[in-house]
């Protein structure tokens, strides 16, 4: 990234209550300050969507450097906002001591800042700390001065302390606009309303939550919102949100559109065998075909969200959750989803079959009698009957479970933010919801968060089994089938879509 620093702008600015005002048509220069360790990084990241951009750890100092990033139109490639990652502010107290000390009160904020820049205290003036103590708050002090706006930094969790109070005071001599944002919302021990008290008694009455790991978009869409009333010109802000808006509702129907047609080209997935044929191997090599398209369908998922589950990027995306085999009759049950066959000893594979009767000597035709729900009762035509070849599917149960799992992980990604370091988690599996009668005694309430009931799959699914050309599983020939399934696929995913909103 490039250094954003800049020299002091020697401009006379209004104060933190009033609006600002920058040229119509200009690039938003603002600036993200805060103490040491408050997430300012994080932030900046998940407003860029980056999960590379600068430097995320728990612990302090992490950046120190001024970080310049864009924000920019994403159809025509207009800058409309320039943000500054700064230095977290390490001793404010400190440096508030040095200005009361060595800068005249009755100067004005600006110039009490610029003396402070221009001092030469390197040999540790009258004692206090050396010039290069103060070295963070410095680069701080310099992009404020060439910066439109501000926005603070706060980690919701930590108390009101004087060394942030001093902060504020620091910041407001800057003649800025300074908006505090509060950070890690998500925390029980958030205090935002001990904050929002100390700021009031600042005249910083504007304030927004933005959690940089649990991520809202509407707290995105509401943190530019408030930025927008402190400008007199604030069209470039007003283009930014209007585009992330169609940018974050064309994200929505794309990953809904992956979805179907993963589910498709599963459905449609088709194996013929002979009937004296041993199944399982061809039901082993089917189900590791749909394991690999799977997990092909998560890696879209994951790149049109602009995370990336590698060892490449600086906070890897960690999906065990989703990676689960899904031909695991204990993750159908866990996901709620029950299935009509028969298992012996457990080991009831993902398309039904009795494991039993697979691979014995009675053949193909009782291994059929282990079957209910895994293959279609029309198994075939009557020439197929005629001819002893059989078709083998991919059953009801397990389509619904890969249809639930996939929007499980798409609501997971749409409120992850791109600092977040932690596993996915599944946010809607199928597990008792625990809940109290009027007699305040704990019941189990069943929660149903599949797409819809397993022996009911939608129209498109069911025109699916009878179209084995639209699978590249089946012809091998990708392009080609994901043509033939097209219009299905959009189909399907409104239909997914609409009960993917009813859920949240």
């Amino acid at each position: 990234m490039a250094n954003g620093s800049s020299q002091p702008l020697d401009l006379a600015k209004e104060n933190n209550s009033s609006k600002t005002t920058i040229a119509s048509g200009e690039p938003l220069k603002l600036a993200v300050v805060g103490h040491t360790n408050t997430g300012k990084t994080s932030i900046l990241r998940t407003l860029l969507r980056d999960v590379y951009f600068g430097e995320v750890k728990d612990e302090a100092a992490t950046t120190r450097h001024v970080e310049r990033a864009q924000l920019t139109d994403s159809q025509t490639g207009e800058v409309l906002v320039t943000l500054y990652d700064t230095p977290g502010l390490e001793d404010a107290s400190g440096l508030m001591d040095w200005l009361e000390d060595n800068t005249a009160s009755r100067r004005d904020g600006i110039e009490r800042l610029q003396q402070f820049l221009a001092a030469d205290i390197a040999q540790g003036g009258d004692g206090l700390k050396s010039y290069d103590d103060y070295s963070q708050e410095a680069k701080v002090i310099r992009q404020l001065l060439a910066s439109d706006m501000a926005i603070y930094v706060v980690d919701a969790r930590e108390p009101v302390l004087g060394k942030y109070k001093d902060e504020l005071t620091i910041l407001s001599w800057a003649a800025i606009p300074v908006m505090p944002v509060f950070n890690f919302t998500d925390s029980q021990q958030a205090n935002i309303d001990d904050w929002q008290t100390m700021l009031a008694r600042r005249n910083l009455h504007i304030s927004t939550r933005f959690d940089s790991v649990a991520f809202e978009f509407e707290d995105e869409m509401r943190l530019w919102q408030n930025l927008a009333t402190m400008l007199t010109h604030s069209e470039m802000l007003e283009q930014l949100m209007q585009r992330r808006t169609e940018d974050w509702a064309r994200l929505y129907d794309e990953a809904h559109l992956i979805i179907a047609d993963f589910l498709l080209n599963v459905a449609a997935f088709v194996r013929e065998i002979n009937e004296d044929d041993d199944p399982l191997p061809v039901l082993q090599q089917m189900q590791e075909a749909v394991r690999q398209s799977e997990r092909a369908m998560q890696n879209k998922l994951l790149n049109l969200y602009k995370f990336y589950d590698n060892d490449v990027a600086a906070t890897p995306l960690e999906l065990q959750a989703y990676q689960q085999d899904p031909f695991d009759p204990e993750l159908l049950k866990s996901y709620g989803i029950r299935t009509t066959s028969g298992a012996a000893a457990g080991a009831l594979l993902g398309l039904g079959i009795d494991a039993a009767a697979l691979g014995t000597t009675m053949g193909l035709g009782a291994a059929i009698g282990g079957i209910a729900g895994g293959i279609l009762s029309n198994t075939g035509s009557i020439a197929d009957k005629l001819s002893g070849v059989k078709r083998l599917y991919i059953d009801p149960p397990t389509l619904t479970l890969l249809a639930t799992r996939a929007l499980d992980l798409l609501t997971a990604l749409r409120h992850r933010g791109h600092a977040a370091t932690d596993a996915t988690q599944l946010l809607y599996k199928g597990e008792p919801a625990v809940q109290q009668n009027e007699q305040h005694e704990e019941v189990k309430d069943e929660t149903v968060v599949t797409p819809w009931q397993t022996h009911k799959l939608p129209s498109e699914l069911k025109r699916a089994r009878g179209k084995p050309q639209w699978s590249s599983l089946s012809s091998g020939n990708s392009e080609r089938a994901q043509s033939l399934r097209i219009d299905e696929a959009w189909s399907l995913a409104h239909k997914l879509q609409i009960h993917n909103s009813e859920r949240q």
